[in-house]
């Protein structure tokens, strides 16, 4: 599934963090991957530990978050902090540009990039080969590590193998599985801690949330609480969620008029990945039960998923947003549709797989 980038830096208290960062912040070793899905706070870990790593007064719990150097992380100006992005990531969190990457865009020669740069690469191997501005040694902060193509894994894979005495690594990733064996062998693996049920809906209670709210966006979420409140932030509440499964079914384009293509595609996997458990006799993940439309052919929603599974490949590219959401619902009221029949009927699975599908209204 497409990788979210935060919708805002952790606020602090989130128990799961807080225990995260109390095992991590003494720990040693100079390279580190943070590793789980999205929507469990992988950014914020990372960017808590270097500022732990870096602060002129750091406790058990991490950074004192009042020195100069947690002030200057704060404001995006640290000299021993690299941090390391696609532009979009940079742009979207608030850190700044290469001077050359920067004038560049604004020049309107390209777009910001959606992968890191072989060019950022160089030079942060260049950063990593000065001396420590401040005297607590250098940080080098990847987010997301999955975005790395294999020119730029191949460019920092060296300087992992033989780094500089006073810089250390933290790769943050949502999708571990897709960085290179070289990169994820040359790191010590922090696995993210998923919060229990009770934890995290007390958390998101603590947010404001009501407990109606919270129970339903954490199951939209799959369990993830900042998930949840990113959906809650971005207007998807529980109402909306709720009665998605219905919208689908009528291809109700209005209900998503708001919506990009990649949280889209991201509401329509998790409903044909119910709606598969459910023809296979398993509990829904995301939905309840009577939220979803009547069991639909097996055939044709598994047939469903491999094209949302395609679609996700280029979710972030600059199609016509409309066309591609009429698409996606028409895709989905199709799958939807096909009911399994008895067998031997005319109208089972074998009869749908030999006749053209049929038009949707």
């Amino acid at each position: 599934m497409t990788a979210q980038l935060p919708a805002t830096a952790a606020s602090g208290n989130e128990p799961w963090m807080a225990q995260q960062m109390a095992r991590l912040a003494g720990r040693r070793g100079h390279a580190w991957l943070l590793a789980g899905p999205s929507g469990l706070g992988q950014y914020e870990l990372a960017l808590g530990l270097a500022s732990a790593w870096l602060c002129d007064h750091a406790g058990p719990q991490g950074a004192c978050g009042t020195c100069p150097s947690c002030h200057a992380i704060s404001v995006r100006t640290h000299a021993d902090l690299r941090v390391l992005m696609p532009e979009t990531a940079l742009l979207a969190l608030g850190w700044p540009l290469g001077e050359k990457a920067q004038q560049e865009i604004d020049a309107r020669d390209r777009k910001p990039s959606r992968e890191i740069r072989v060019e950022a690469l160089r030079e942060t191997i260049e950063f990593c080969q000065r001396s420590s501005a401040r005297g607590q040694g250098k940080v080098v902060l990847v987010y997301p590590a999955e975005r790395m193509n294999t020119v730029s894994a191949n460019a920092l894979l060296k300087t992992l193998e033989e780094p500089a005495g006073d810089v250390r690594f933290l790769l943050a990733s949502e999708a571990a599985h897709l960085l290179a064996p070289t990169v994820r062998s040359r790191c010590q693996l922090h696995t993210m801690d998923w919060p229990g049920p009770e934890m995290a809906l007390a958390w998101l209670r603590q947010q404001g949330l009501s407990d109606h709210d919270a129970s339903v966006l954490l199951r939209a979420s799959g369990g993830r609480p900042q998930e949840a409140m990113r959906y809650a932030r971005e207007g998807r509440g529980a109402a909306l969620w709720q009665g998605l499964p219905a919208a689908v079914s009528r291809g109700d384009l209005a209900a998503f008029k708001d919506w990009t293509s990649p949280q889209l595609l991201d509401a329509l996997y998790k409903l044909s990945h119910d709606m598969v458990l459910r023809a296979c006799g398993a509990p829904p993940r995301f939905f309840l039960p009577g939220e979803l439309p009547a069991p639909a052919s097996l055939r044709a929603l598994s047939d469903w998923s491999r094209e949302l599974t395609r679609a996700m490949r280029s979710a972030e590219h600059p199609f016509q947003i409309g066309l591609m959401q009429e698409a996606l619902l028409g895709q989905a009221r199709q799958a939807l549709s096909r009911r399994d029949a008895s067998p031997g009927s005319a109208t089972g699975p074998a009869a749908h797989a030999a006749r053209p599908a049929a038009p949707v209204s």
